[in-house]
């Protein structure tokens, strides 16, 4: 831990050493919750979310925060170490191409349903959901596909000598339709309450021991499995072009995945809590985790170290400096396209509006990972060869 303030209800613990008034603020805003538990921890990629800073961890006592998880539930990471220990450009590049006609990119699903098989099975969750329900043929269609934002696939150079292809996705419009539906229920069910936390912060809740709170994690909890299955379904249609270019010499370790959008019940100081991660991954002892870089950026694969003032969490990547519209507004292009090219990078920055992904746009990596060395051990780093954006 760099910082601590100490200003509000409940101290604030920060991994970094400045934070954005916006972010801060959001902080504090968690920090006075009447039923926040010990402290609030702010990641080292932290900056300014919905509600709750992204790169924020929350720990509450009774009840969940829907909008403290965030819209795009159960996003997150997975990463396979491969056999390979070379790929030279004409491969990335027929690689990627074959990709790119397996994957639907952007705002792009499949022309059919997939196998249903391939979903998580709704009647597992013992209990109405309407929102899943609702939306469960389009998932059928959605499931295996990338998104936009700053989803990515990336091919990557390990420092233990292999290639690694790396996937970041969530649980597309599904993790979204939930998100919107209970924060509204939230918002009207607290308003009717007389809650003590003001409309305007953005942080209605639903206390456990309510069907309208239950109904929410299990409807939450399928959004995270969707969100699995979804990354599990892309890894495999991507290392099905990988065993198409290479044959029979191409073999894979083990899926690795973490999500960060989530909430989930854990133990902590004594007393079962709900713990919130938004931008915020699990990090306890010996958890494998994925912390990515931004576009042309290492990624590193890490292990946690359990600590248990960030509520055993690290950070989920680098981080955001400037919004979306800043970085389009004040980005130079040429200049964003030279620094990729330097690096030989095969990138997805070609036009103006893609600056809203570029390298400039987020933290610098390095020092992300030196500001949470007592979270996190490094145990392979990875040097992007290759980027797919959404």
């Amino acid at each position: 831990m760099i910082r601590e303030i100490r200003s509000e209800k409940l101290p604030i613990k920060m991994w970094l050493p400045d934070v954005e008034e916006g972010a801060l603020e959001q902080a504090k805003n968690l920090a006075n919750l009447p039923f926040a538990f010990r402290h609030i921890a702010l990641m080292p990629d932290c900056h300014l979310g919905f509600g709750m800073p992204i790169g924020g961890v929350l720990a509450t006592r009774d009840v969940i925060i829907p909008n403290a998880v965030g819209v795009d539930i159960g996003c997150g990471m997975c990463a396979v170490q491969t056999s390979l220990e070379e790929v030279d450009t004409g491969g990335l590049k027929s690689i990627m191409l074959g990709i790119r006609g397996l994957v639907p990119l952007g705002f792009q699903h499949h022309k059919y349903v997939q196998d249903a098989l391939l979903m998580p099975d709704p009647d597992s969750f013992h209990g109405p959901m309407p929102v899943v329900e609702r939306e469960y043929t389009s998932a059928l269609r959605q499931v295996g596909t990338l998104g936009g934002g700053n989803h990515f696939i990336e091919i990557q150079k390990g420092s233990d000598g292999h290639i690694w292809v790396m996937v970041h996705s969530g649980s597309r419009n599904i993790g979204k339709q939930v998100a919107d539906y209970y924060n509204r229920m939230a918002t009207d069910l607290n308003q009717k309450w007389k809650s003590p936390v003001p409309r305007s912060v953005q942080l209605a809740y639903l206390p456990l021991d309510t069907e309208q709170g239950n109904q929410y994690i299990r409807e939450m909890s399928y959004c995270v499995e969707f969100a699995l299955a979804n990354r599990k379904l892309m890894m495999t249609n991507i290392l099905s072009v990988f065993a198409d270019h290479f044959g029979s010499v191409f073999r894979t370790a083990p899926l690795i995945n973490i999500a960060h959008n989530y909430a989930a019940r854990e133990h902590h100081f004594n007393r079962e809590v709900v713990v919130h991660r938004k931008g915020a991954t699990r990090a306890s002892v010996d958890t494998v985790g994925i912390i990515p870089g931004s576009q042309g950026a290492n990624s590193y694969i890490v292990k946690g170290k359990g600590n248990k003032d960030s509520f055993e969490s690290c950070s989920h990547g680098a981080g955001r400096v400037m919004g979306r519209k800043e970085a389009i507004r004040s980005l130079d292009l040429k200049e964003e396209i030279r620094k990729l090219n330097e690096k030989g990078v095969l990138h997805a920055i070609r036009r103006q509006s893609d600056l809203e992904e570029a390298a400039s746009a987020y933290k610098d990596i390095a020092e992300v990972m030196k500001n949470q060395e007592d979270l996190v051990d490094i145990m392979v780093e990875l040097q992007p060869l290759a980027v797919i954006k959404g």
